[in-house]
């Protein structure tokens, strides 16, 4: 009997929920035991903002430096955490079938009915320059912490709501608290947004065929034209950019957004395209939202 294979995942609820959902699918599909095992990353520990750590990567790299070791054999990601920059070491072996990939607000209201002055706490770029154009008048604060911890901040009357990623909430149980679930429309969500990424080393050509078992190709269409938006443009994950992508397996509609910090101004593109193509997707898009200025509203955002 095969030995167990080792699932590198973040000791929080959200992330080990995630991947025990994950482990569970494989087995499922494949028969193969899989345990868990623990790694606490420099994004969990410190108290510094993620901004001020650039965003991407902080949650990443010592599962991959794990899997270099040899300590864990494959390690699963919330794809929008996923730096947009190759690793030659390593590989996405699959992507799985994308949840809902919409912002959510917790509060005992909706974003509309909140009064003027209201404290929303959120540590995304991206969310709060979105928020400022539906709600200018309201006091976004950044918060660090899980989302027990973020949400426990509104009971205890430090922040009137919270915005957080609608599929974690779903994951860990805690969706009868949002109050209003955002269109993607009306707020674009980051891309790869409510995606699981499974990373394994390129070398282990037995894992990626086991593995590939869990990927969805219309998920991983999807996701691939928003990363390649967010490479395009030489964002990482802390970034002002949404960008979301849908189809119906013959067809890809990708829209992408970047708003100044203020949230007065903003660059909106979309594009159509067949999924085999969704990395050009993507990358074109891209160019036609710097030809309208996208770079200069995120400079504007990081100085």
């Amino acid at each position: 009997m095969s030995a167990a294979l080792r699932l590198g995942t973040r000791k929080s609820l959200m992330a080990t929920t995630q991947s025990q959902s994950v482990a569970d699918r494989l087995t499922g599909l494949t028969g193969r035991e899989v345990e868990l095992v623990g790694i606490t990353t420099f994004g969990d520990v410190t108290k510094a903002q993620l901004t001020q750590l650039g965003g991407t990567g902080v949650f990443v790299s010592e599962l991959r430096a794990k899997l270099a070791e040899g300590a864990i054999d494959f390690a699963v990601h919330s794809l929008k955490d996923l730096p947009t920059t190759p690793d030659e070491q390593i590989v996405i072996a699959a992507i799985l079938p994308r949840d809902d990939p919409r912002d959510a607000l917790v509060s005992n209201a909706k974003l509309a009915d909140l009064p003027p002055g209201a404290r929303i706490g959120t540590g995304s770029p991206r969310r709060v320059a979105q928020l400022r154009s539906l709600r200018p008048d309201l006091d976004y604060q950044p918060i660090r912490g899980n989302a027990d911890t973020r949400i426990g901040k509104i009971a205890s009357g430090e922040f009137d709501g919270v915005v957080l990623a609608a599929a974690g909430l779903e994951r860990i149980g805690r969706d009868r608290e949002i109050s209003e679930i955002f269109d993607v429309d009306a707020m674009v969500p980051a891309p790869g947004q409510g995606a699981l990424a499974v990373e394994c080393l390129a070398s282990r050509t037995d894992l990626i065929e086991l593995l590939g078992a869990l990927d969805d190709p219309r998920t991983r269409a999807a996701v691939t034209a928003e990363r390649s938006v967010l490479a395009a443009l030489e964002a990482g994950c802390a970034a002002p950019v949404g960008a979301f992508a849908s189809g119906d397996g013959h067809i890809l509609n990708l829209t992408a957004v970047v708003v100044a910090a203020d949230g007065a101004r903003s660059v909106r593109k979309s594009a159509s395209g067949p999924p085999p193509a969704a990395m050009d997707l993507g990358r074109d898009l891209a160019a036609a939202m710097i030809a309208e200025g996208a770079d200069t509203l995120m400079g504007e955002q990081t100085h």
